[in-house]
């Protein structure tokens, strides 16, 4: 019982799944979880490219789940074992400076570290720091595969790409990039009724997911006319809200062309290298650029949302795997183009 299973980082390109001895508890607030769902996360593949230079090789990847406490530490009085919890991506201390600011992503003892300067949740368990403030009750009767998606994909899509974007009333939308993420986007930027949700990418099945999901507009961008597309269905003016959603320079340099005057681009990518900024031709342009890693500030309501069938998580799971199908669930999620692949639920 002191040996688990656990998928391993072992530098770029390369990954295993392991056996790892069952994590113990070494500070007052922490608690063990006994990982009964998880997924994998396009930045889980980042890393696995080389990008994240803060996750070394020998860490246990993931940072998404739910499952069932198995011990916790002398200071946690919120949670006792066998209670069901959503695991959030981000751990925070709820104290300090930035934690007071909301701004969990930057908690000085925490932030996102989960599968990344700690081992993380793909495995049989995991250990959560600052477990009262980093981890959520499930309610009596939730589906536990739709709270997967509220551990970082749908807080994800909605903080960085919808509330850092100011999405509102009426206006009009494009997110670049039509994978889960901007998937996700899509799902809660319609709890502020655009008028215009135009989804682009080069993936004819995902745009289709899309307007299922409630796109306005989807734009093949294969053929490298896209701006042009936006602009006509814009009155040439482009949109008020411009989502990158994928994390490469093309990406982001697309949504500065689509940007109208006035507007904002909301950046959700996860970049690993340098992408330029065409301020000679955007610094009159009266517009914002957001960066921003999730808080999951908003989980909670999120979770309520979900609870009272406003919108459906589930809608983003394609594919599930066992534990000891991992390798073979991240080679489907990693070939989603041929795979049709978009949340994948991997059990124990």
């Amino acid at each position: 019982m002191n040996a688990m299973k656990a998928l391993v980082y072992r530098g770029p390109g390369d990954k295993a799944l392991e056996d790892r001895p069952k994590p113990e508890l070494q500070a007052p607030g922490d608690a063990i979880v006994k990982v009964s769902g998880t997924t994998i996360c396009g930045t889980d593949l980042h890393i696995l490219k080389g990008d994240v230079a803060t996750c070394l090789p020998g860490r246990i990847l993931g940072h998404e789940g739910v499952g069932v406490i198995d011990s916790v530490g002398a200071g946690v009085t919120a949670f006792r074992p066998a209670d069901r919890v959503l695991i959030s991506c981000v751990s925070a201390c709820g104290k300090c400076e930035y934690c007071r600011r909301g701004m969990y992503s930057h908690c000085t003892t925490g932030g996102w570290i989960l599968g990344n300067t700690i081992d993380g949740t793909q495995a049989e368990y995991v250990r959560i720091p600052h477990a009262e403030t980093s981890l959520y009750p499930i309610p009596e009767g939730a589906d536990e595969e739709a709270l997967v998606m509220l551990s970082d994909i749908l807080p994800t899509g909605f903080e960085c790409g919808v509330l850092n974007g100011k999405v509102a009333p009426g206006s009009t939308v494009a997110i670049v990039g039509a994978g889960p993420i901007g998937l996700a986007a899509l799902l809660t930027a319609q709890f502020y009724s655009p008028a215009e949700i135009i989804m682009i990418d080069l993936d004819d099945n995902r745009l289709e997911v899309a307007r299922r999901f409630g796109a306005t507009q989807t734009i093949n961008s294969g053929d490298g006319k896209a701006e042009e597309k936006v602009k006509a269905l814009t009155g040439g003016r482009g949109v008020d809200t411009a989502i990158e959603a994928v994390g490469i320079p093309a990406t982001f340099l697309l949504c500065q062309d689509l940007v109208a005057p006035g507007g904002v681009i909301a950046n959700i990518g996860v970049h690993g290298v340098k992408v330029d900024l065409h301020l000679e031709r955007l610094w009159s342009h009266n517009i914002a650029i957001t960066t921003r890693l999730v808080d999951t500030v908003t989980t909670p309501m999120l979770l309520r949302t979900v609870q009272a069938k406003k919108i459906d998580p589930t809608l983003l799971i394609t594919h599930r795997f066992k534990l000891d199908q991992i390798i073979d669930a991240y080679e489907t999620f990693a070939q989603a183009a041929s795979t049709h692949a978009l949340k994948v639920i991997i059990e124990p």
